[in-house]
């Protein structure tokens, strides 16, 4: 699964420099997670920690159109990470 950054986001750039593939970038008005690199933090921490830091409760959560498996989650920490050594 990857994340996704609600309405609710007020800007406070807390979670950008967290997000270890570098998945999170400022939208039109809000910022904005890019499914395609976000793992969840699978890889790198225990949990995500976009969620951890940020201020505002629930204004980070699963992204519905994005269901991926854990197992898919490792496979991409994979390719973004281990490339060159596949």
């Amino acid at each position: 699964m990857a994340l996704f950054i609600t309405e609710k986001c007020t800007n406070c750039d807390m979670c950008e420099p967290e997000c270890p593939n570098e998945a999170i970038s400022f939208g039109a008005e809000i910022y904005v997670i890019n499914p395609a690199l976000c793992t969840e933090c699978v890889g790198h921490y225990d949990t995500p920690t976009c969620q951890k830091v940020c201020p505002i409760n629930n204004c980070i959560i699963t992204d519905p159109a994005h269901v991926e498996s854990e197992e898919t989650l490792w496979e991409r920490f994979a390719l973004l990470h281990h490339s060159d050594k596949l």
